[in-house]
């Protein structure tokens, strides 16, 4: 078994050792910025009562949330029925990973991140730290190493996610009132620690977790890695909490040597400022940046706005918002991180599926200008912009016809056009020139003008001082349209 001692070992063993300045030579993995489009998954006991969110097992001890009295009202009072309780009805009958995969493939995903352990302290994949797992309560199956293989037979990237830092104090609503949540609790416990919660955003909040949690925590990260060794590690926020720093560093010396001795290149995700600028991947949850980054990045936002795992009452997104985040995202240096949330049983919900099949649909057309592609060097132009910051989504961008956002791969430039174009006609203002070289944003020469998937429509175009304008046969589309200009 896995021993602190061990990680140390391996941590100071080069060529990454475990301090910020040594863990800045970290190099993205060549294959992330060509894949722009992963899945995340977030599935476990919280898709069984399938209410309100994902935080289900925290919010179900808090007297003034709605989980406790639906919970109340549904299963009974939280002493005789608690969320361990949920653990026997998370059989995931359902559950095939290839059937996953094919569908995950066929949205034109390159990667998947399905979360290991959430904050609720059950782990999805087989343990030898805790018997809380899928391997044996449940669903009595390793799902992690089920979907790994199959992700990996079907040429998709492997990764995985923890948000175990936040069960320091996840469960401890249940010590305020008679649950069963009770002391003692000790390492081992599915409940254990339950402290009380700290401010979340203060980066010193008390009650400092204690030496046994963070080694606690260490461990699992570490078990976690070598048992499935994932091309990329996702975390949560709170590891940005100060008493992470020192473990945090020893993880990520550990995770990087590891990767080293397998020949993979691994990298981590964080918020926050979680860990240092350079050490890892930068994650934006649920928002983006409004420029272009000269470093590359990820946001992660979910299918429907008001859940990461599926519930009976999902606002879902629709397609095009989705087309419209990803194409955002790529024109500014980033990756999209789409979750999906499987129901109890295992099985994908049809509307998941549709909305999945339907972006596959769209990148199987258009996927030249997103694969692989490059920002220009300017990222769009149009009325709309978005904001900086993570949580913005609360409202759908709406985006008119003049807005275009620009990516190039190889003698091609894309405008993708974020909106229908009016009555067959488009003007990109960021071509145009005039007769004084010293004047215009572009100087190249064009060769041809296409519009993706719709080849057959011939583009009249012609070059003025006020843009390239387009005219061509009206097109109405309900997604996002692609003008591929190729340049001499």
């Amino acid at each position: 078994m896995i021993t602190v001692e061990t990680i140390r070992q391996v941590a100071h063993q080069g060529p990454f050792f475990p301090n910020w300045q040594s863990l800045g030579a970290f190099v993205l993995p060549e294959w992330f910025p060509k894949a722009k489009f992963g899945v995340f998954i977030h599935w476990g006991l919280y898709s069984v009562p399938a209410f309100n969110n994902e935080w289900y097992s925290r919010n179900m001890y808090i007297k003034d949330h709605p989980e406790y009295d639906h919970h109340i009202n549904t299963y009974g009072p939280q002493k005789n029925f608690g969320y361990k309780d949920f653990i026997p009805m998370f059989t995931a009958e359902k559950f095939d990973a290839n059937e996953w995969i094919r569908l995950i493939k066929q949205a034109g995903a390159n990667y998947l991140f399905p979360v290991a352990e959430h904050h609720d302290g059950f782990q999805m994949y087989k343990s030898e730290l805790s018997e809380w797992n899928a391997a044996v309560m449940g669903p009595k199956k390793d799902i992690l190493a089920e979907l790994k293989e199959a992700a990996e037979e079907q040429g998709l990237h492997f990764c995985t996610s923890s948000h175990r830092a936040e069960h320091w104090f996840f469960m401890g609503h249940g010590k305020e009132f008679d649950s069963d949540i009770k002391e003692p609790l000790e390492k081992g416990d599915f409940y254990w620690p339950a402290m009380p919660e700290p401010d979340n955003q203060d980066l010193y909040s008390e009650p400092y977790p204690s030496k046994e949690f963070l080694d606690d925590w260490l461990l699992r990260t570490c078990e976690l890695v070598d048992n499935y060794q994932p091309e990329l590690l996702y975390f949560d926020w709170w590891i940005q909490h100060e008493a992470f720093k020192e473990h945090l560093q020893l993880f990520a010396a550990y995770y990087y040597n590891r990767g080293s001795e397998w020949g993979k290149q691994v990298g981590i995700c964080y918020k926050h400022d979680a860990m240092m600028f350079g050490s890892g991947i930068v994650e934006i949850e649920r928002g983006k940046f409004a420029e272009p980054q000269p470093f590359y990045w990820q946001t992660d936002t979910a299918i429907a706005r008001n859940s990461w795992c599926y519930t009976t009452t999902l606002d879902y997104k629709t397609t095009r918002e989705i087309l419209q985040d990803l194409i955002e995202v790529v024109s500014k240096n980033g990756n999209l991180l789409l979750n999906i949330g499987p129901k109890g049983d295992g099985s994908i919900p049809e509307k998941d599926q549709t909305i999945l099949k339907e972006i596959g649909a769209w990148l199987d057309v258009n996927g030249e200008a997103i694969y692989e592609a490059k920002p220009w060097r300017k990222a769009g132009e149009g009325p709309t912009t978005v904001v900086s910051g993570q949580f913005q989504e609360a409202q759908a961008t709406t985006y008119t016809s003049q807005d275009f956002r620009f990516t190039v791969q190889g003698d091609s430039l894309y405008a993708i056009g974020m909106a229908s174009p009016e009555n067959g006609h488009a003007r990109i203002q960021a071509l145009a020139q005039s007769k004084d070289q010293n004047l215009p944003e572009f100087h190249g020469i064009i060769q041809t003008v296409t519009i993706l998937g719709y080849e057959e429509h011939s583009v009249d175009w012609q070059v003025t001082d006020e843009g390239l304008q387009l005219t061509f046969e009206p097109i109405e589309a309900d997604q996002p349209i692609v003008y591929k200009i190729t340049m001499k």
